[in-house]
């Protein structure tokens, strides 16, 4: 239970852990991997319900998509230009490797299945991922940051699933507190 405890201190971290990507764009305070971790995996079930796949599969899965960055911390996309990154699977296998058999070998099959998008539900998963920055990034250029477009532009082009791409649409048309608008209008 001693090292099963410490990887449960490890993953920890990412609720510390800034996404850094946002600071390039001048976001003084993002988000950290877990803040987006979480909505990823809301937004992974959302998808998997429409898309006919299970939807509690799909957000598990996109809780574990980050786990690495405990290690590895979140390197912006232009940093990855220049490093070599180790496989997530590896970074994974290094985390778990101690732990009880079943939690290490359920992690290890929850990141595989993700990584190697190897069902509807990692498609789905790795959709959450992309909305959830393109979403985030229209709520921090409501709050002012000006150079977002470029994560935009990528989370959109990188969605596979129709309602993953119906659901940008309408988060690129809206406003981030129409929902606000419409529930004080008494429209519930």
């Amino acid at each position: 239970m001693t090292r099963l405890t410490g990887f449960l201190h490890e993953i920890g971290l990412l609720k510390r852990y800034k996404r850094t990507g946002w600071l390039i764009a001048g976001v003084r305070d993002p988000e950290s991997v877990a803040d987006h971790s979480f909505r990823t995996a809301i937004i992974a079930g959302v998808i998997a319900a429409l898309e006919g796949a299970d939807p509690e599969r799909a957000a598990f899965l996109s809780l574990f998509h980050d786990t690495q960055e405990s290690r590895v911390t979140d390197i912006p996309y232009i940093g990855k230009r220049y490093l070599k990154a180790t496989p997530n699977e590896q970074v994974t296998a290094d985390q778990v490797r101690g732990l009880p058999e079943p939690v290490a070998e359920m992690i290890e099959r929850v990141v595989g299945e993700y990584e190697e998008k190897a069902s509807l539900e990692a498609v789905c998963a790795r959709d959450a991922d992309k909305l959830e920055c393109l979403i985030q990034a229209t709520e921090y250029r409501e709050q002012g940051h000006q150079n977002v477009q470029p994560w935009i532009d990528s989370s959109l082009a990188a969605l596979r699933t129709p309602s993953a791409k119906r659901l940008a649409d309408e988060a690129l048309r809206t406003g981030t507190l129409d929902w606000v608008r419409r529930i004080l209008d008494g429209d519930q």
